[in-house]
């Protein structure tokens, strides 16, 4: 699966809608759920899986995939839902690469594909535990028709916390090049936020935060306010997220490089979207750079690298 029509600047994104089903007494409950479309590479039927000993109940087993073996969760397991008894007939496996990590995800109906503008996408501080998910296990919500709640699913903090995959933060001190200056990090998520915090820290750079692209170009307005035309000699690089409410990071960087005030300033992409045509429209919105979440010798290479080529313009 690609979205190779969306335009870079467009602030849209195209999701699988699927479903997980609730039962509760004699009734069943939707639950509408949403992944983006870069990261689902096929939905499948139910293969025959090999069980894992010792494992959790919701991790179903592992199957090999064109001699590529791949875990499956159940994510109805996972979220500790009732699953009414007819669930897996229509069932699905949603096949995703994320972080270079392939994994598959049961669902119980995948519906179709939705374009939505991320303007349209609310973050989800104001959600409670008492939707069956604590917060940070989303990254989004957004109105469908019917007056329906969509919920943008983070498979990537449940893989985290299943213990499939555990970004790369250490490096070498000796290896870790020196600079100062200011640095602007936008990530929706607190935790990834911090990862490249520290990192930047350990470079020698002050860090301001953001949690999306509109309050991305609040700070850059800001640190206009304060350095004025010099500001380039002083932020010296943007590292930027890709999905974020509001305004996503490809939106973003297009507004960055339409503005004089900023254009200067080096953009690097810092996504767990893992495939080549998302790393061709960072490239096409003016980035200088996109990572894969989160590799520390990487991280710390490409953004040296960055920041003394500018440095010497």
């Amino acid at each position: 699966m690609d979205n190779k029509s969306l335009k870079v600047g467009s602030n849209e994104m195209e999701l699988v809608d699927f479903r997980i089903f609730k039962q509760e007494k004699d009734k069943v409950y939707e639950g509408i759920y949403g992944i983006n479309v870069s990261k689902v590479r096929e939905i499948i039927r139910i293969p025959h899986l090999t069980e894992l000993p010792s494992t959790p109940e919701f991790i179903e087993g592992i199957f090999d995939l064109r001699e590529v073996v791949i875990p499956v969760v159940n994510l109805a397991k996972w979220m500790g839902v009732a699953e009414p008894e007819n669930a897996i007939k229509n069932a699905r496996v949603i096949i995703t690469e994320f972080n270079n990590v392939l994994i598959g995800f049961i669902v119980h109906e995948a519906k179709r594909i939705r374009r939505i503008s991320w303007s349209d996408i609310e973050p989800t501080s104001f959600m409670s535990s008492s939707s069956g998910l604590e917060s940070n296990k989303i990254t989004g919500v957004t109105k469908i028709e019917g007056d329906n709640v969509l919920l943008i699913l983070d498979l990537e903090s449940v893989v985290q916390d299943l213990g499939l995959y555990e970004p790369e933060t250490d490096a070498a001190p000796e290896t870790i090049e020196k600079f100062s200056g200011l640095a602007l990090v936008l990530d929706d998520s607190a935790t990834a936020r911090k990862i490249v915090k520290d990192a930047l820290v350990k470079m020698g750079f002050h860090v301001i935060e953001a949690m999306d692209g509109e309050e991305g170009l609040s700070k850059l307005d800001d640190l206009y306010t304060t350095y004025g035309d010099s500001i380039a000699n002083n932020l010296k690089i943007i590292i930027s997220d890709v999905e974020m409410p509001k305004m996503d990071g490809f939106h973003f960087a297009a507004k960055v490089k339409e503005d004089e005030r900023f254009n200067n300033i080096p953009i690097v992409f810092n996504s767990s979207i893992s495939d080549h045509f998302s790393e061709a429209r960072g490239e096409e919105a003016g980035g200088e750079a996109y990572l894969v979440k989160f590799q520390a010798s990487s991280f710390f290479d490409e953004v040296s690298r960055i920041v003394r080529a500018h440095m010497k313009k």
